[in-house]
């Protein structure tokens, strides 16, 4: 397994965690804590985990190789621009470390 993260800055990481989960839920597999500060999403090609953090939603990729590690950065980064119309996330993944 290798794994990415990216540290998104953001005054609303609650919002988009939610948004996230939810609207990708309808094509994978996703789930959100009680309290609101933690989810995952479950693809075919790997995962995320994501954490609300004080003005900081971190996002955390793990898959079994490159390939399926840039096609889940890439949905994930992609369906969260398209919610930040408010506000100019910049996404910014770690090279893929093995874990």
């Amino acid at each position: 397994m290798i794994e990415s993260v990216a540290h998104v800055r953001t005054e609303r990481p609650e919002r988009y965690l939610k948004q996230l989960v939810s609207h990708l839920g309808r094509k994978v597999d996703a789930e959100q804590s009680d309290d609101g500060g933690s989810g995952t999403l479950t693809f075919s090609s790997g995962g995320c985990v994501l954490l609300a953090e004080p003005g900081t939603l971190v996002l955390t990729v793990r898959a079994e190789d490159e390939e399926r590690l840039a096609a889940v950065q890439d949905v994930v980064a992609r369906h969260l621009m398209r919610f930040a119309t408010q506000d100019e996330l910049v996404v910014e993944w770690s090279a893929g470390a093995e874990v």
